[in-house]
């Protein structure tokens, strides 16, 4: 797919597409929380992206929907379709589902329904969705413990760009490298002409190491894990609760990702724990360790009984006598006492084990008071738990890296699966709850047909919304009493019409729709428009009327942009213009009959008729009568008057009245 072809995505979007791994099935899939990761392009935008090139792939490049109204009811579909969402990836792929009338697009859509409608929507599931996301990658961690290096100025930008974590260095000679290996715990070097160079420290010699970022810094991969953890775990209950087939061991990628931190460390290795305490906690175990053997020579000097009073002893200790003599001739066991003590507080507290003999070496066995650590011991001590502890993160860093790299590719399957399980379900409860069918969609189909259609667009709870049975093709008036459904008829043909373009299924018991380029929805005009806007309102109908597209018309009581009796003409002469070309239309007025009076072709008038009037209601057939003027409010009234039904007798003049009712019922 050339990326540029597609409408709205120029040179710098294309640029920013070509940058993920597989921007075209992307594109193809509507996944725009794959497409929303390419720099710069938001998850709005990623949507957009998607529906036009759905559009492009599927060679509709046209807008299906043609007027404001129209998209008006696309966006109140939308909103029905999105609220049965869990994820906010669904809900964003909602928007890809455009009317756009392709065959082969429709198909595909209908596809996917008939997947979606097979499947069970339990509260397991939809729970477990909730916690599920898009895959991230978290921003570069810097790692300085080990660093890349080379001599050549190319391969250092090149892996500047491939491995932000780590320093890259440029070295002369093996000199070079050696002064690198005594900064860093690692070095990495990427020239082959180092190996086999004698130099001390942990070099490596990697040529292929960009090609393996992995291995180099696998910080980065298991940093992914931890920052995704949520998701693929709320992932793997999504596949389990509504048993899909998973792409990978879930019980090998929750071992995983139980020895994983949340910053990335790797956790749950005993060693690696002792190790970390130890370099966090020396500091405060030979001061411990120290006080342990002074406050045991400080016992035994105040105790012992020796040549001199211990009392004199400490005196003369504080005026500068030799300690070490003293010590040494009169409580050497005592100091060897102290100082065990000391070496043994210090290796049970940090439980040093293969370090024992560098813990030693902090406390000497020259006899001093009080007595003191050995900082160059304590420094030593230091640097072998820190490499140690470095060592071993390492091997545990690289040993989980390579368990969760096979896991790498899957994961991104294992998530996508997930979210577009949302779309299903939210298409199955679509479906459930609004009693819908597929429609059948067709070129050989003339007009809209629909069979016990009940819309959900209406302000009343959908149970209780009166079923319509309605075909029309054709232009067609259609008239009514008001309040008796016209407008809420017209805006079940759109919604039928909007979604069978859609590929999706319809609220109704069936229907049929004719396969079309746009729809032209022009709702009800507030009050009589000014001259100007009146005059673009019949440019509008004059490109509507010019058009070639097969189009579905539907207008909504026209006559009230001007004079009742202009209006009439006007309307007459609209549908005098699209009789014959490949339109369906239905005019809803109350004009209907003045209209097909001034019409020179003969124009079909349906009618919604209203059955009676109940203590005030309105009764009404809410199914158009096919032929049929319908009654108007004011001719009910009036009947009912001159029938004197419901006791209009008790409070009128007499049979002067009832006369009076008849006269007027006689207008009409």
């Amino acid at each position: 797919m050339e990326l540029t072809a597609i409408p709205g995505v120029g040179e710098k979007t294309a640029a920013s597409l070509a940058e993920l791994d597989d921007a075209e099935r992307a594109l193809r899939d509507g996944d725009v929380a794959t497409l929303s990761r390419a720099p710069g392009i938001s998850a709005g935008r990623a949507a957009a992206i998607a529906r036009a090139a759905i559009r492009h792939e599927h060679g509709a490049e046209g807008d299906f929907l043609a007027t404001d109204r129209a998209r008006d009811i696309f966006e109140e579909i939308l909103v029905l379709l999105q609220e049965r969402t869990v994820t906010d990836y669904a809900a964003r792929r909602m928007e890809t589902f455009v009317p756009v009338g392709a065959d082969s697009r429709i198909a595909e859509v209908r596809d996917l329904v008939a997947r979606a409608t097979s499947r069970a929507v339990d509260e397991a599931t939809l729970d477990a969705l909730a916690d599920v996301a898009p895959l991230s990658t978290p921003p570069a961690t810097r790692v300085r413990d080990r660093c890349l290096a080379t001599t050549d100025a190319e391969t250092y930008a090149e892996a500047t760009d491939a491995v932000p974590e780590l320093s890259v260095e440029v070295v002369d000679d093996a000199r070079g490298l050696a002064e690198l290996a005594r900064s860093y715990a690692t070095v990495i070097t990427l020239d082959e002409r180092f190996a086999g160079v004698d130099v001390a420290g942990d070099v490596r010699v990697r040529p292929d190491a960009l090609d393996h970022p992995a291995e180099v810094v696998p910080e980065r991969l298991l940093t992914f894990f931890a920052s995704n953890r949520e998701s693929l775990l709320a992932a793997a209950r999504v596949h389990e609760t509504a048993g899909m087939d998973p792409p990978c061991d879930l019980d090998a990628l929750r071992d995983a990702l139980a020895r994983l931190d949340d910053d990335g460390t790797p956790v749950g290795d005993d060693e690696l724990d002792r190790l970390t305490t130890a370099v966090d906690d020396l500091d405060a175990a030979v001061g411990t360790a120290e006080s342990a053997a002074n406050d045991h020579l400080r016992d035994a000097i105040r105790e012992r009984d020796v040549t001199i009073e211990g009392t004199d002893f400490l005196s003369l200790v504080e005026q500068g006598a030799r300690v070490d003599a003293l010590l040494s001739r009169e409580l050497a066991d005592e100091f060897d006492r102290a100082v065990e003590k000391a070496r043994d507080h210090l290796v049970d507290s940090l439980d040093l084990a293969d370090e024992a003999d560098l813990a030693e070496r902090v406390f000497d066995d020259n006899p001093t008071f009080p007595v003191a650590r050995d900082e160059d011991a304590v420094s030593r001590l230091r640097t072998e738990l820190k490499a140690a502890r470095d060592r071993r993160a390492a091997r545990l860093k690289t040993d989980l890296a390579d368990d969760l790299g096979a896991l790498r590719g899957p994961v991104d399957d294992l998530v996508r699966a997930a979210l577009e399980r949302d779309v299903e379900l939210a298409l199955a409860r679509f479906a459930a709850d609004f009693d819908c069918t597929l429609p059948e969609v067709d070129d050989e189909v003339t007009g809209v047909a629909v069979d016990g259609g009940r819309s959900p667009l209406l302000d009343v709870d959908f149970d209780e919304v009166d079923p319509v049975d309605y075909a029309v093709s054709g232009v067609t008036l259609l008239s009514g009493v008001n309040s008796g459904g016209k407008t809420s008829t017209l805006d079940l043909l759109a919604l039928v019409a909007i979604l069978a373009h859609m590929g999706l299924p319809v609220p109704a018991e069936s229907a049929r729709v004719e396969r079309v380029s746009e729809l032209h929805y022009y709702a009800k005009s507030q009050g009589t428009l000014d001259a100007g806007a009146f005059e673009a309102t019949l440019r509008d109908f004059a490109d509507l009327a010019h058009g070639r597209n097969s189009r579905l018309v539907l207008v909504d009581e026209l006559e009230s942009i001007t004079e009742p009796g202009a209006s009439a003409k006007i309307i007459a002469g609209i549908l005098e213009a699209l009789d014959g070309q490949a339109v369906t239309a239905v005019f809803v007025s109350h004009l209907a009959g003045e209209i097909r009076d001034a019409a020179g072709i003969d124009v079909a008038v349906d009618g919604i008729e209203a059955v009676g009037l109940v203590d005030g209601e309105l009764q009404v057939n809410r199914s158009p009568v096919t032929d049929h003027l319908a009654r108007s409010t004011p001719e009910l009234i009036v009947e009912k008057l001159a029938t004197k039904g419901d006791g209009a007798g008790a409070t009128d003049g007499g049979d002067g009245d009832s006369d009076f009712y008849g006269r007027l019922l006689e207008k009409f």
